[in-house]
């Protein structure tokens, strides 16, 4: 069964309990209520008509009155056995609204019966025990008791009054109750419905994604369907920006393997066919393996971060120091370049407890991508000062080629290459830069990049807090 039936089922079951419980309950407590009410009614009744009688009584001295008394509160009859009507005659009683009739007994002091309004019991006959309602008739002159009225002697009032109108209530309640499970199953229908079109379209984007194609959900609610819709759009987005990546990754791994693969070839087929010098050989040969060398080592931090495995070995030291050392570290190829590489130090540094040697490859991997995008005759500009934020500010600003204002939020993704970068030719498999945040955020830090656009160089900012 698929899940819009079963929520469909699930709905108009609840629903439909609900409304036979209710009608259960409501039944059964308004009868039992309502058997009270007519009980109390009855006694009432009983009561009336017995102070009636005991006036009569009083009055006349005698039963001669009973007739009259019974007439005054409308419990006389025709007189005739009810076993003895015609059906002729009951249904005249029921064409005049006297659908059942109360059974009056009027027993006198002696046991004897004076009047049964019913005519069932004879006068002067010994009645059986009878049911009802039963007050005393007094003699109002002497106080004492002359008889005694029995009043619904065969319960037909209570049968009448409360039946009739517990079989009307319970065919209004049951009508009502039809009426609210045809809106329960409406209702289930367009719930389940909207529920489980959501589901449904993430099944088949699901299934789309897992094809390797593209697909999104709709967005048409602000609630939890509407919360699961956005995220999954913001995973198949994320997986598609990954695609496109891994497909980048693979294009530049290769690229940055295959380059070095065959100058290593070449040298060592000009080393055995005699056309190259073995010094000459070894020293490209070298100078190839280190490169390979490299990308293989920004691969291992890169997966380092990704399992969570990057340790620091903190260890107070100058930062003046290490600035320092980078840039004489990076000297012979800025001037092999005819780059100008410069320090700048605004203020005395404090020294902070840092992993110097994790430090030195942040540092290094954003001068030398500052190298990479500065053409011959730019400079490049390492600032650093105390912050007012308490937080120690490193800077690298180059006049290089620039970044687009489009690439700005993607250049610390792994992976990641602007198109200017690629277009000119300039190397790195993108994974510097996330390495160099990895790195960065491990000391407490945050890393940002800016730029004014192509040609208008950037600029690289390293905040530390100074308290780390």
């Amino acid at each position: 069964m698929s899940l819009r039936w079963r929520i469909m089922a699930a709905i108009v079951f609840v629903v439909l309990l609900t409304v036979l419980t209710s009608v259960g309950v409501g039944y059964y407590a308004t009868q039992a209520r309502l058997g009270v009410f007519v009980e109390e009614v009855g006694g009432d009744r009983a009561t009336q008509l017995g102070r009636n009688l005991s006036r009569r009584y009083t009055d006349a001295g005698s039963w001669a009155t009973v007739d009259a008394a019974l007439s005054e509160a409308g419990y006389a009859y025709d007189g005739i056995p009810r076993g003895e009507r015609s059906e002729e005659a009951e249904g005249e009683h029921s064409e005049g609204g006297q659908h059942d009739q109360v059974r009056v007994v009027i027993i006198g002091v002696d046991g004897l019966v004076v009047k049964d309004n019913l005519s069932q019991l004879p006068p002067g006959s010994m009645p059986p025990p009878l049911d009802g309602h039963r007050e005393d008739v007094l003699d109002l002159a002497s106080n004492r008791v002359v008889g005694h009225v029995y009043l619904d002697v065969n319960r037909e009032f209570l049968s009448t009054e409360s039946h009739g109108f517990l079989n009307a209530l319970l065919f209004i309640t049951l009508i009502g109750g039809a009426l609210t499970v045809a809106v329960a199953i409406v209702l289930a229908v367009w719930l389940s419905k909207r529920i489980t079109a959501p589901v449904t379209a993430l099944t088949q984007a699901t299934r789309a994604i897992a094809q390797g194609e593209s697909a999104t959900l709709p967005v048409t609610s602000s609630d939890e369907l509407g919360t699961m819709s956005e995220a999954f759009n913001r995973m198949a987005i994320a997986l598609e920006t990954q695609r496109e990546l891994r497909s980048r990754l693979i294009n530049d791994v290769a690229h940055e393997l295959n380059t070095p693969l065959s100058v290593i070839q070449l040298e060592a087929r000009g080393l055995r066919d005699g056309l190259q010098t073995p010094d000459d050989a070894s020293d490209h040969i070298i100078q190839e393996v280190d490169r390979l060398r490299g990308l293989v080592t920004d691969l291992n931090w890169l997966a380092e971060t990704d399992r969570g495995e990057l340790r620091l070995a903190l260890e107070p030291g100058s930062v003046h120091e290490l600035l320092a050392t980078e840039v004489a570290r990076w000297q012979p190829q800025s001037q092999a370049g005819q780059i100008e590489l410069s320090l700048q130090v605004t203020g005395e540094l404090p020294d902070l407890n840092l992993d110097r040697m994790r430090m030195s490859q942040t540092l290094g991997n954003i001068i030398s991508n500052a190298l990479r995008c500065t053409d011959a005759g730019g400079n490049i500009v390492l600032h650093a000062e105390q912050g007012g934020d308490q937080a120690l500010v490193i800077s690298v600003t180059d006049d290089g080629i620039g970044i687009d204002a489009a690439d700005l939020p993607h250049v610390f993704e792994r992976f990641y290459r602007t198109d200017q970068s690629r277009t000119r030719g300039i190397g790195g498999s993108g994974l510097g830069l996330a390495i160099t945040r990895a790195i960065v955020e491990a000391h407490g830090g945050t890393i940002a990049v800016a730029s004014d656009g192509p040609g208008q160089g950037a600029t690289a900012t390293i905040r530390l807090p100074l308290n780390h």
